[in-house]
C-alpha cells in the first residue's frame, strides 16, 4: 500500500524547520524524535527521485523532443534524468515498494519482472540496504548457460550517446535488459559470421 506524503513543512515541523536550503532541528529532540525525522526525510528523498523520474516520463510522452529544454530546470544532468526515467519506466506505481529506496529498484531494473519482484521481496523482508542487495545480486547472479558468477568476464565499450540510445530503445522494444540484448545481438552476429564461439 502506498502512503501519501504530505509536504516537508507539515511533516517535519514538529522536529524543526525544513527549507529548500536545509533542515534545522529544534533544540531538545529526543533520540526517537531525531530518528523519526530522519525516516521522514529519507522517505521524502526517495519519493522526490520517483517524482522527478515520472515527471520526465510524462514530458517524453506528451512533448516529444521539446521536453529536453525543460530538463534545464532541474539540477540533474541529462544522463542522470534518462537513468531515472528508465528505472521509472521499468516499475509501474503498483510495483514500487514503499519500504525500499529508488536505488534498490535501480539495482534490479535490468532484470525480468519476476526476478525484480523476487529480489525486491528479499530486500524488503530481510531489510537489505542497497549495497547489500547489490552484493547479493553479484554473488548469486549466474550467466546464461553453465557459467557461474565466478566465470563472468566484464566487457566495457565506449559508444556515442546516439548509439547507446538506439540500443536501449531496441532492447526495450524486445523487452530485454540492455546488457542481455547486446549479448544476444553479438551472439547472433557471431553465428551469422560463422565465427566459432567457445563457451568453455
Amino acid at each position: 500500500m502506498h502512503r501519501r506524503l504530505t509536504t516537508g513543512a507539515n511533516t517535519l515541523g514538529k522536529y524543526g524547520n525544513a527549507t529548500a536550503r536545509g533542515f534545522r532541528a529544534r533544540g531538545g529532540l529526543t533520540f526517537d524524535e531525531w530518528l523519526s525525522a530522519g525516516r521522514q526525510i529519507t522517505r521524502m528523498s526517495t519519493a522526490s527521485i520517483w517524482w522527478v523520474a515520472d515527471w520526465v516520463l510524462y514530458g517524453e510522452r506528451a512533448y516529444g523532443s521539446r521536453y529536453r529544454a525543460a530538463l534545464e530546470l532541474t539540477p540533474y544532468g541529462y544522463k542522470t534524468l534518462r537513468n531515472y526515467a528508465w528505472v521509472a519506466r521499468r516499475f509501474e506505481l503498483s510495483r514500487r515498494r514503499d519500504a525500499l529506496s529508488f536505488q534498490h529498484h535501480a539495482e534490479v531494473a535490468g532484470l525480468s519482472e519476476p526476478e525484480q519482484d523476487l529480489w525486491l521481496s528479499r530486500a524488503e523482508t530481510l531489510r537489505w540496504s542497497r549495497n547489500e542487495l547489490r552484493r547479493q545480486l553479484g554473488s548469486r547472479r549466474s550467466v546464461a548457460g553453465d557459467g557461474s558468477a565466478d566465470d563472468v568476464i566484464v566487457v566495457s565499450i565506449r559508444v556515442a550517446p546516439d548509439r547507446e540510445r538506439q540500443w536501449r530503445e531496441a532492447a526495450q522494444a524486445s523487452r530485454r535488459p540492455l546488457a542481455e540484448w547486446i549479448a544476444a545481438a553479438a551472439d547472433e552476429f557471431a553465428r551469422t559470421a560463422r565465427i566459432p564461439v567457445s563457451l568453455a
